[in-house]
């Protein structure tokens, strides 16, 4: 088996931090070698070195049988790599268009012309980008610029492509087209990719994969090695009131979740049976309506491993009684046949729903979906150009100010002051908000508990980890004891332990407070904790309902998903897909198909890979996931709006 990259040793330093220690790594030829962890765990600086345009303090890095250890040696190597850094469209021009963009890498990387036209064609058609030409990258969605960027990286065939959280910020359809580009490009050119990402649910689609965390490698391997390492069942368990179970639970287990309804719970017992009488046994008179055993997700095995890590250094804590409870009656929020135009373009379409209080609601869609532009009318901040709304029982279009003090709003960017202290921002907060001393003092008590800021109350936002610093936005953003709270993707970049620790907050927030939560994500597992969720498309709600609701209504119109295991991947994908299976999509090494008949289809896409040469070693049910329901519902939306004539922006 050819080695394209050995990393040995390998540390870098920012002056006194230490980003990266220690880490051994080896990338074959042909594969897709995952990075998987929280921001500011290691990945970029070691992508960055393997790419040579980063300098190391030790040990080695070795890319093409090449010791890349100083620019000249860097220079050898560059031209067989394709790398693209993190951040949307940071590697593009935005006042050239999509064309002119690849026109221009492919130029610096010498493409000739002829070579140039095909594959920029087939590129262009892959991505859905073809009638995009013309459009400058500015004016691209978040999506649309991810899959220019991969293309002008993948312009001139490199060898290996590096690529660096291609799929954050982007939404589920985007990173399954680029996950199916990729496999596409591998299968077809023999190419090798090195991609990194904090998306835990994308860890099966690597071959291989290393996971890091403080600059550390806390396990490496296949998915199924990585897997091994943290045995166990994960148990779902539904009973009330939810609260108490939890509780109950936590005596006894580490990981205990909240999703929606249901309590998940890891537990060591590798046999389903044992491990359902074990949470049976630790709830003690409180009889659930409903306990199922399953194998845990990859996910649930990192957080396992964190866990036994000597590195965690921060604890939660308990969660303190609230001094400010809103009651679960009334409704919170209600949309009203919104509609919202810029010149020409209808950016939210009649968009209706309603959040009581105490719910958890989630508002899903693709980049550009008018997610944003739908929270926006509701804080005021924004005109409707038709349609009406309620907000904390305040109109939206006459009572800005007063929405504005009943309402606590969160940004992707955490609308912090770095050079503040925790303390110091909480108490700026609370003035802007005009709580007198003494309401200050209590809030800033009750703000340190709930967030589990305790030891950092005189430390630079700045320095803080990123789950710290995300509490300490949630907390601001609470200050005023709001009755509703507006999220934009807050736990991006977070390791998994710190994103339970903030779900626990907003569950609590919810159930005991009664504060309605509004919440945009793209993290489809982070979904799976609202109550009730809306999918945007092209401005409109295509489809709503709970979580549960939403993926039994897709298995009735879709099917059963069923999980395939081939030898051949890439070929097996191209052969299902043209025995009818549209909806199959790549997995890593596994097939993800839906059989309407599972009897039937399952025996005709068996025949159908093993007439075309594809060995099938197994063949399991799988249950339906967040994603499968977006994906689902988009790309039937896409497909039914191309069968009418129409075009719709793709993200």
């Amino acid at each position: 088996m050819d080695t394209i990259v050995t990393v040995s040793g390998f540390v870098k330093r920012y002056k006194k931090h230490l980003a990266v220690d220690g880490v051994d790594l080896t990338v074959h030829k042909g594969e897709i070698y995952g990075l998987i962890g929280p921001d500011g765990s290691g990945k970029s600086s070691l992508m960055k070195a393997i790419a040579g345009v980063l300098t190391y303090d030790k040990g080695s890095v070795e890319v093409f049988g090449t010791l890349v250890d100083s620019e000249r040696a860097a220079e050898r190597v560059k031209q067989r790599i394709g790398f693209l850094p993190q951040g949307l469209g940071l590697n593009l021009y935005p006042d050239l268009s999509v064309e002119e963009n690849i026109d221009f890498f492919a130029r610096l990387r010498l493409v000739p012309e002829r070579d140039l036209r095909e594959r920029k064609t087939r590129l262009l058609a892959m991505t859905h980008l073809d009638k995009f030409r013309e459009r400058a990258m500015k004016k691209l969605s978040g999506g649309m610029k991810q899959k220019l960027g991969l293309i002008c990286t993948l312009i001139h065939e490199p060898e290996l492509a590096i690529l660096d959280e291609p799929t954050t910020g982007v939404d589920p359809v985007s990173r399954r087209d680029f996950w199916s580009i990729l496999a596409a490009l591998i299968q077809e050119k023999g190419m090798t990719a090195l991609v990194s990402t904090a998306y835990m649910d994308e860890a099966e689609r690597f071959h291989r994969l290393s996971f890091l965390s403080g600059g550390k490698v806390l396990a490496s391997g296949t998915p199924t090695e990585v897997q091994a390492l943290a045995p166990g069942s994960m148990v779902t368990v539904e009973a009330t009131p939810q609260v108490e179970v939890i509780a109950r639970l936590k005596k006894s287990f580490r990981q205990v979740e909240s999703l929606g309804p249901l309590v998940h719970v890891f537990t060591d017992r590798v046999d389903q049976a044992a491990a359902k009488l074990e949470i049976e046994t630790a709830l003690a008179g409180l009889t659930p309506s409903a306990v199922r055993a399953d194998k845990p997700e990859l996910e649930d095995v990192f957080v396992a491993l964190l866990l036994r890590s000597a590195e965690r250094k921060e604890s939660p804590g308990g969660l303190p009684t609230s001094t400010a409870a809103h009651g679960h009656d009334g409704l919170a929020i209600e949309a009203q046949g919104l509609i919202r135009d810029f010149g020409s373009f209808r950016a939210v379409d009649r968009v209706s729903f309603r959040v009581k209080q105490g719910e958890i609601f989630g508002l899903l869609g693709a980049n550009g979906a008018g997610k944003t532009t739908v929270i926006k009318m509701l804080n005021g901040i924004l005109s409707p150009t038709e349609g009406a709304g309620l907000v904390a029982g305040a109109d939206m279009k006459t009572a800005g100010g007063t929405i504005k003090q009943r309402i606590g709003y969160m940004s992707q960017a955490f609308s912090l002051y770095m050079d503040l202290t925790v303390e110091e921002n909480i108490r700026l907060f609370a003035g802007i908000y005009g709580l007198d001393t003494g309401a200050m003092n209590k809030r800033f008590q009750w703000i340190v508990g709930m967030a589990g800021l305790s030891g950092y109350e005189s430390s630079l936002t700045s320095r803080l980890p990123m789950g710290v610093r995300q509490r300490l936005a949630l907390g601001c953003a609470l200050v005023h004891s709001p009755r509703v709270l507006f999220l934009d993707e807050p736990t991006s970049g977070v390791d998994p332990i710190g994103r339970r620790r903030f779900w626990e907050i907003l569950s609590k927030l919810a159930r005991e407070d009664g504060v309605a939560i509004l919440i945009t994500t793209h993290y489809m597992r982070e979904a799976e904790h609202c109550d009730h969720l809306a999918l945007m498309y092209a401005g409109r709600i295509v489809a709503e309902g709970a979580p549960a609701d939403m993926k039994r209504h897709v298995e009735q119109e879709a099917g059963r998903l069923f999980e395939v295991v081939v030898d051949q991947p890439g070929l097996a994908l191209a052969h299902v897909q043209q025995a009818g299976f549209r909806g199959a999509a790549l997995f890593g090494t596994k097939l993800h198909v839906f059989c309407r008949d599972p009897v039937r289809d399952k025996a005709c896409a068996c025949r159908a890979l093993e007439e075309s040469g594809v060995r099938v070693m197994s063949v399991n049910e799988r249950s339906l996931s967040l994603e499968d329901v977006f994906v689902y519902h988009a790309m039937a939306l896409e497909q039914a709006e191309q069968a009418a004539g129409r075009h719709v922006v793709a993200a």
